[in-house]
């Protein structure tokens, strides 16, 4: 069964070191933001810390999601697959935070959840006093409010800092490797844009998915109060709950890789169409290739082959990926 994650205490906000930004492994920070003053608020009360979010509020927009009590805050597919089970709206934040509080109380309560908002948009001011020092990294803060929800296992391709700023959280990760036992839904129509596991980790069907019982065996979980944060590699598969009537998360993404690089997920899509439906062994082929120049290239692979006629297999730059992206965009177009 899962296994409780890899701990470390006594960091405060100034003191995230590359080792830790950059491990391959997840780690729950205890304490990391105990100094925030949101953190504070919402350690006196759930109340303070709605006030405290509202002191911040200029009159934003968010997008949000809706779910029936019957979905016992999952988000995910309808019956049919061919929908989901809640639906999204646009509105004012105050009035978000008011159907948070009506709802407090009960027990299933409709779900209502802002995800991946951008913090200086939605509350101009908050991370002059709510931030966390990553040095030279500049990354896309974003804020998660909700009542109890539960968020499917999903991956995210840049590395995340995640802060519970109020309420609690439970995250379950699993490593990449993982994939197949987690059994993951359609690639192109999804609840918010990433892939999800298909399991209801509340209620796990073995019968339907009998290879998660081995994905739980490399779970790592993490039980968080305000003022914890948990540091989630790249790639890591990570099923997210909400735990109290009022859930505030604030994340960082950056990626370790430069600005030129597009997302992988455009790779595998371009495989979809060019790749998945060759003949086996022009498959085999085509994975041979890949391994040679993709996944185990080095400085030998091209080193046959004069420097300054590389072009592709050089060292990538700014003005190489320019080049590259409109090889590929006139290709594409014909």
């Amino acid at each position: 069964m899962a296994k409780p994650m890899r701990e470390i205490s006594g960091l405060g906000v100034n003191d995230l070191n590359n080792a830790l930004l950059t491990s391959t492994e997840p780690l729950l920070l205890r304490g990391l933001a105990a100094s925030w003053p949101m953190v504070q608020a919402a350690r006196r009360s759930e109340q303070e810390a709605d006030a405290y979010l509202r002191s911040f509020y200029r009159g934003a927009t968010v997008g949000a999601m809706l779910g029936p009590p019957e979905a016992n805050g999952r988000f995910f597919y309808n019956d049919d697959a061919n929908g989901f089970n809640f639906y999204p709206v646009h509105a004012k934040l105050n009035n978000v935070l008011d159907e948070i509080a009506a709802k407090r109380d009960m027990d299933p309560a409709p779900t209502v959840y802002v995800g991946s908002t951008t913090v200086d948009t939605c509350l101009p001011g908050f991370r002059e006093h709510n931030d966390l020092a990553l040095g030279a990294r500049d990354p896309l803060v974003s804020i998660w409010i909700g009542n109890r929800t539960r968020i499917s296992a999903h991956y995210d391709v840049p590395d995340n800092i995640a802060v519970v700023a109020a309420g609690r959280r439970r995250f379950t990760l699993f490593p990449p490797d993982q994939l197949q036992n987690l059994y993951i839904g359609p690639l192109d129509f999804t609840p918010a844009g990433q892939a999800i596991s298909l399991v209801d980790f509340h209620q796990p069907d073995f019968e339907r998915f009998p290879k998660f019982s081995t994905a739980l065996e490399h779970a790592q979980v993490a039980e968080m109060e305000a003022g914890d944060a948990i540091f989630i590699p790249s790639m890591w598969w990570h099923h997210v709950e909400g735990l109290a009537a009022l859930n505030v998360l604030v994340n960082y993404w950056w990626r370790q890789s430069p600005d030129y690089m597009d997302t992988p997920t455009n790779a595998l899509m371009m495989a979809f169409l060019t790749l998945r439906d060759l003949p086996p062994e022009q498959r085999k082929a085509w994975q041979e290739i890949f391994r040679h120049y993709i996944f185990e290239a080095d400085q030998q692979t091209a080193a046959h082959i004069p420097e300054q006629a590389r072009h592709v297999l050089a060292p990538l730059d700014d003005e190489g990926a320019r080049m590259l992206r409109a090889q590929i965009l006139k290709k594409m177009n014909r």
